[in-house]
Order: structure tokens, then C-alpha cells, then sequence
């Protein structure tokens, strides 16, 4: 009969624990009258994993690139079920309560994620950093930049569909790897349910491979690498917006706001906001294509509206415009001077023509270079 769910778990030296788990995931599709399998992607093992995990007769896959999301990438792609249900082999989640899992991956869900601060946290499961601080902030942080219906990010249990699976193209290979889940899930607009789920202790007498500040880290820029939005476009406007107020209050003179004045030295501040923020704007669009282009992100209905009406020649023709008024000013600004005899000049009044001479100059060049550098990227693209 063909398979219809595998259950799958990265192992790397889990000879303590690894026959538990197994017995219990068999257990539950004997009583659940289920066609399954069970599936181990070993991460090169030398304590025996890989024998103990045959002899009770799981399949045993042998993944060589190193890492927690190698591990399971190299199972799911061997899997011959039509759903997954994925969990650590440590012994923390009880491969006998899958029912929930299941039921919701009947329904049609696409991704059903555990949820372990609903359904209770064993005393010492977790470190109080991973609960209180890392898995709380990461899981908003994720709902917040990606809309996902996910509280809690980082749980290790997690059912998924065959298809669903191959609509993501997973690529992390590390503990990055279930927020890289969750994200694609919210991309590519899947149905995502949660259903509550226990942690119990680790059932090994060793140290866990997971390492809490390198790995949350590993997340946080997993989350920030897939939202150019959040990482580049909103500081840049934010910048551009702060830098344009600025030049608007001071370039017709000094201003004074509660007995402080304000005067040139701040406006070179409000020019530089406004280069800076167009460079974070221009990284956010170079960075969208190129994910777009590689797989990394699904198409962007908003970003073709954009490149309907923003062309090569758009660009050239706004950063030509700025080179000339750039030039102009300087021209001005050397006209000026030497009426003066090309003596000394009231630094307050010249500043004001030559700081946004050369800022018209910087930015016009920007946008020349970037607008050329976007065509090549989207050249592939359009392919």
C-alpha cells in the first residue's frame, strides 16, 4: 500500500534516546491503523545510531552535509509519504500523541506547527533564556515581519505535506531552518494551523547541540535576510524622511527650536540621512530582485507594478537631471566666489548653495549606477 505519512528525525550521535523515539512513532501507527514510515536522516553518527535505528526497522538516510536542517532536508527528500511529521529524536516529543498533527494535515492544512507554550513545558525543558527571551521575541518578531500564524517559531515538531514541502525549496542547512519553514509557509500564502504539544526533558546524558546564542542569532538573520523590507526599505525611508525634514527647516536659514539652534553643521547631517536612506531603499529593491531571481522568494505582484513604470531610462533620466542641477549650483557657487574675488565667503550663506550642489551631484550619480545595476539583475529575471 502506499505510504501515507513519514515520520522523519535528524539524528547525530542519539544512540540514548533514538529507540525510544522509534518504538513510540511505531506504536502510534500501529494504533492509528496508519501506512507509514519511519525515516532517519543521520548527520554521521558514531555511536551506533545508525544500527539501532535499522534493527527496529526505520530507514536510515545518510546525510553528509552537516546540520540540524541537512539532517532533515536529506530525510524528507528520500520520504515516500504524502504528509511529514518531523521531531527531534532526543526523547522531548512524544511521538505516540501525533493525533492532532494528523488530523489537521487531513483538513488541508499545509504546515501544522506544535506549539509548546500551549500544550506545557516540562520543569528544565527548556533554558529560562530559549522561553522567556529568544523563542517569545523571535516568534514576534516572525509573526510581525512575515504575518505568519506561528507562536512559537522555533518548536521541533512540526507536520507538513509532500507538496508543501517541494513548494518551499528548503535551503538552510542549520537550526535556521524551521524559521526558513515558517517564512516560506507565509510567502507562498499556505494554510498554517497550530495544535498544542508537550516538552518534556532531553532523555540524553549529554549536552544538546543546540547553542542558544549562536543559533538565535542564526534565526534573527535568517528573519532579516528573507524581509529586505524590514532589513533595508523601512530604515531607509525612515532615514530619507528625517534627512528631508531636516533640509526643509534649514535650508532657508538657521532654526531655533526651544533655545537650540540648528544651522549648517546640521544640515550636512539631513543631506548625508538622505544619501544613506536612498542607499537602504536601493539595497532593499537589489536585494528582492536577486532573491526572486535565485528561488529564495516567490514573485511579487507589488514589485512588477513598480518595474512597470520604473525602467532604465527612469532612472537616467532622474539622475541625469540631478548631475545637471548639481552642476549648476557648483557653477553658481564659483560664480559667487569670484565675484568676491575668490576671498573669504559667509560660511552660512555659500553652504546652503554647495551642500545641495553636491548632494544633487552624489545622489544623481546613485541612481545612474543603480538603475543600471537593477536592469542587470533584472535580466536574468525577465529570462
Amino acid at each position: 500500500m502506499p505510504v501515507e505519512l513519514s515520520i522523519i528525525m535528524p539524528c547525530l550521535n542519539e544512540a540514548e534516546t533514538i529507540g525510544t523515539c522509534i518504538k513510540k512513532a511505531q506504536r502510534y501507527l500501529m494504533a492509528s491503523g496508519i501506512v507509514g514510515e519511519i525515516v532517519i536522516g543521520d548527520n554521521g553518527s558514531t555511536d551506533g545510531s545508525q544500527k539501532i535505528a535499522t534493527e527496529l526497522g526505520a530507514r536510515v538516510v545518510s546525510v553528509r552535509e552537516r546540520g540540524y536542517g541537512a539532517a532533515l532536508r536529506g530525510a524528507m527528500v528520500a520520504a515516500k509519504g504524502l504528509y511529514f511529521i518531523m521531531a527531534d529524536s532526543d526523547d522531548s516529543y512524544d511521538f505516540e500523541k501525533l493525533d492532532g498533527f494528523v488530523q489537521k494535515l487531513h483538513e488541508g492544512y499545509d504546515l501544522v506547527m506544535g506549539n509548546r507554550f500551549l500544550g506545557g513545558i516540562a520543569k528544565g525543558a527548556m533554558p529560562w533564556k530559549n522561553r522567556y527571551v529568544g523563542t517569545p521575541i523571535l516568534s514576534a518578531i516572525g509573526r510581525r515581519m512575515f504575518r505568519a500564524k506561528a507562536g512559537d517559531y522555533n518548536c521541533g515538531i512540526r507536520g507538513l505535506s509532500k507538496a508543501a514541502y517541494e513548494r518551499m525549496d528548503l535551503r538552510t542547512t542549520g537550526m535556521e531552518f524551521a524559521s526558513e519553514m515558517v517564512v516560506k509557509a507565509s510567502l507562498l500564502d499556505m494554510k498554517v494551523a497550530e495544535v498544542p504539544t508537550t516538552l518534556s526533558l532531553d532523555g540524553r546524558s549529554r549536552p544538546p547541540h543546540l547553542r542558544p546564542w549562536r543559533d538565535g542569532w542564526r534565526h534573527l538573520r535568517f528573519l532579516l535576510m528573507y524581509s529586505p523590507r524590514w532589513l533595508f526599505l523601512y530604515p531607509g525611508m525612515l532615514l530619507m524622511l528625517i534627512g528631508t525634514l531636516g533640509c526643509a527647516l534649514l535650508l532657508p536659514g538657521p532654526f531655533t527650536f526651544h533655545g537650540i539652534g540648528f544651522d549648517v553643521h546640521t544640515l550636512l547631517y539631513a543631506f548625508v540621512f538622505i544619501l544613506l536612506g536612498f542607499q537602504f531603499v536601493a539595497f532593499a529593491m537589489f536585494s528582492k530582485v536577486f532573491a526572486i531571481t535565485e528561488g529564495l522568494l516567490p514573485e511579487d505582484p507589488r514589485l512588477n507594478r513598480v518595474f512597470r513604470w520604473i525602467r532604465l531610462e527612469t532612472g537616467l533620466a532622474a539622475g541625469a537631471l540631478l548631475i545637471l542641477i548639481g552642476i549648476a549650483g557648483s557653477i553658481f557657487a564659483v560664480s559667487g566666489w569670484a565675484e568676491r574675488q575668490f576671498g573669504a565667503l559667509d560660511p552660512g550663506h555659500m553652504l546652503r548653495v554647495v551642500m545641495p550642489s553636491v548632494f544633487a551631484l552624489s545622489l544623481g550619480i546613485q541612481i545612474v549606477t543603480s538603475s543600471f545595476f537593477l536592469s542587470i539583475l533584472g535580466l536574468r529575471r525577465r529570462a
